[in-house]
């Protein structure tokens, strides 16, 4: 594994939960360390990084393994990993941290832990003995992991949450689907699609990390989640590239980064969204009235490559255009041919039928 530095704090973390999850041989020697209640302190970094830090202990450089890692961790210093955490390179060693670095610790530890941590700008696990607590430090991070039931038990109840709101983003792109073939749809409409989706993704990204820190227990979890998650992204992709007032595929990018840095809080507010897609603030979005380019529509219908989707938009313009064309002017775009006009026509009207059931029942 390469060096990390360059990633964010939320990743570098997700990377350490990945390196110390069930199913891997360093979450296997941790379990065995907190059943013996013997505690350790491991180091992950390369030689010429923490050998300022040593003092004293044993050069090993031997392969690891669980066992190992346990034995060792029998004795009273650290434990120094390379960065990968293949190989255990010292142990039994004393770790002299530079003591001007801040540390919000107490235990001896803790405290040793956190400012090699910083220091260094790697991994450090803290180990305790008594309190049964395993804490990672990495960089400036702290987490505490808990244990697998109660990751467990949080990860169903965000599933729970999903399911509530994946089911309102149901709802809400289902009537835009219908307000579409009505030519009837407002930018509230649009943002309401969009302020939805946002928070299904919001919930989703934590039931990753949880995931990533249940490791080979979070499989159900991960089958529950893809299916619940299926298409959101895509579709909330199409609903930018048919609403944005200036489209271009680096503008679809830029709100969908956009969107995703907004806060809980702010994705309560249909204006702050609005003024992501380049909406001025002081519009009133039901009185906006908007017509599709036709990329979300289309996506739906089955068998329709995206290139011959990009040229049927660019060819009539809107969704509206698109579905009064005749069959001969369908055939007549680029990729489209007899047959592929049909069944353009009728996945047209397959797709109104379905959306106008859902919508008025």
């Amino acid at each position: 594994m390469a060096d990390d530095t360059a990633l964010t704090s939320s990743e570098r973390l997700e990377s350490a939960l990945r390196r110390v999850a069930p199913g891997t041989k360093l979450r296997e020697a941790i379990d065995n360390i907190l059943r013996a209640r013997t505690g350790a302190l491991i180091v992950f970094a390369e030689e010429d990084k923490v050998a300022p830090l040593i003092s004293g202990g044993v050069d090993i450089d031997v392969s690891m393994t669980p066992m190992m890692l346990y034995e060792l961790a029998k004795l009273d210093g650290a434990i120094l990993l390379n960065f990968e955490g293949s190989r255990i390179i010292h142990a039994n060693v004393q770790l002299m941290p530079d003591a001007s670095i801040p540390s919000s610790e107490t235990g001896t530890r803790h405290r040793t832990a956190e400012r090699v941590a910083i220091q260094l700008d790697t991994l450090v696990v803290s180990i305790s003995a008594s309190r049964d607590v395993v804490s990672l430090y990495v960089g400036n991070t702290r987490h505490f992991m808990e244990e697998i039931r109660v990751i467990l038990t949080k990860a169903n109840q965000a599933l729970q949450a999903l399911e509530k709101y994946k089911s309102r983003l149901s709802q809400v792109s289902t009537s835009l689907s219908a307000l579409e073939f009505e030519n009837a749809v407002t930018l509230h409409d649009v943002l309401l699609v969009l302020q939805r989706s946002e928070m299904v993704l919001l919930i989703a990204d934590e039931i990753e990390r949880f995931i990533v820190e249940l490791g080979a227990e979070g499989r159900l979890i991960r089958l529950q989640l893809e299916e619940l998650m299926m298409d959101v992204r895509e579709d909330r992709q199409a609903v930018l590239m048919d609403y944005l007032p200036v489209f271009s595929a680096y503008a679809v990018q830029v709100a969908c980064a956009s969107l995703a840095r907004l806060e809980s809080e702010e994705l309560l507010s249909l204006t702050r969204v609005a003024e992501i897609l380049g909406y001025d603030s002081g519009i009133n979005p039901s009185e906006v009235h908007l017509s599709p380019r036709g990329y979300r529509m289309l996506r739906k219908i089955p068998r329709l490559p995206r290139v011959v989707i990009e040229n049927l938009v660019a060819n009539f313009g809107s969704l509206e255009e698109a579905l009064s064309a005749s069959l001969a002017e369908l055939e007549s775009v680029d990729g489209v041919g007899p047959s592929r006009a049909r069944d353009i026509k009728e996945g047209f009207m397959r797709l109104r039928e379905l959306n106008l059931m859902e919508r008025y029942g």
